[in-house]
């Protein structure tokens, strides 16, 4: 399949063509109602992704036929990649989806974040090369989760309704689309929290430190290790504000009750990695034969 082609012409500062072949990488688990308004959104696009890869971390049948019905609705390529229950392992649920790609760049969601039209074509506009690009999210409320379930359109503004004090959401003053403001903000000193559910990278950057580390099980830091490294090999973060919006649906978290506590072996391995300048995890994506 030919690559998609995006609305209007590439950032005339740009190292994104039209011959860039890109992969939306979708993390979820036993949410396909969650699902199903994430994948609507994922073919509304106006530079839709040329494949979509679901990476499934032990989901019932119910996930399985939420993604066939979608896959017979929609010309874009998708591939269901599941792996057994066995806790928590989104590290390498991911590093399924991405050795198992033959895109050049990939961008990850979660299973619950609902993507703004230019979703995907803010993360080409501002990808260049050796760097990976960090996004954000509108954290939606219980209540609004609830209309959104139901069919209700996501708003990208500050007047949503959101929670924008959560330490892991967006600010309110971000919450609505300015590419020249998101060019600005995406060339400074880059800052925030990293976090897998609205990323992107090249896929030879994330193959070249052998992706997410699987010796990382249970809930978080998996994404910031893998940050750390790629940064340790001299790739670059830049935060995209002002684009690339999602809204993420409220729901219960797996999370610690201080999930950047010290003693936590992922938040150990994550330290481990930024003090020796680590590149190159044991157990990644090598372990996959497609990679």
């Amino acid at each position: 399949m030919p690559a998609a082609t995006s609305c209007g012409d590439p950032p005339a500062d740009g190292a994104w063509t039209h011959d860039v072949r890109i992969a939306l990488l979708v993390l979820t688990y036993n949410w396909p109602e969650a699902l199903a308004r994430v994948l609507s959104s994922a073919a509304k696009q106006t530079r839709p992704p040329d494949e979509i890869l679901v990476a499934d971390d032990g989901s019932g049948p119910d996930t399985a036929a939420c993604i066939a019905a979608f896959a017979a609705t929609t010309c874009i390529p998708v591939r269901h990649l599941w792996q057994d229950d066995l806790g928590f392992r989104a590290a390498r649920c991911r590093n399924l989806g991405i050795s198992a790609s033959g895109a050049d760049y990939i961008v990850m969601i979660d299973g619950d974040m609902l993507l703004h039209p230019h979703f995907i074509e803010d993360h080409a506009r501002f990808a260049r090369p050796g760097t990976f690009l960090q996004g954000g999210r509108i954290r939606s409320t219980a209540a609004a989760t609830a209309g959104l379930l139901a069919g209700a359109r996501p708003v990208f503004a500050p007047w949503s309704r959101a929670d924008f004090r959560a330490f892991d959401g967006i600010r309110r003053h971000y919450a609505f689309r300015a590419p020249w403001l998101a060019r600005w903000k995406a060339n400074a000193a880059s800052g925030g929290r990293v976090m897998s559910c609205n990323m992107s990278a090249w896929r030879a950057d994330l193959v070249r430190v052998n992706g997410f580390d699987e010796g990382m099980v249970g809930y978080g830091a998996e994404d910031r290790e893998l940050a750390a490294r790629l940064a340790n090999a001299g790739v670059r973060r830049r935060a995209l504000k002002w684009a690339a919006l999602a809204v993420h649906l409220e729901h219960a978290t797996r999370a610690q009750d201080d999930v950047d506590a010290p003693d936590l072996p992922n938040n150990r391995r994550y330290e481990a990695t930024r003090r020796d300048r680590l590149i190159w995890c044991e157990r990644g994506i090598a372990d996959h034969v497609a990679a």
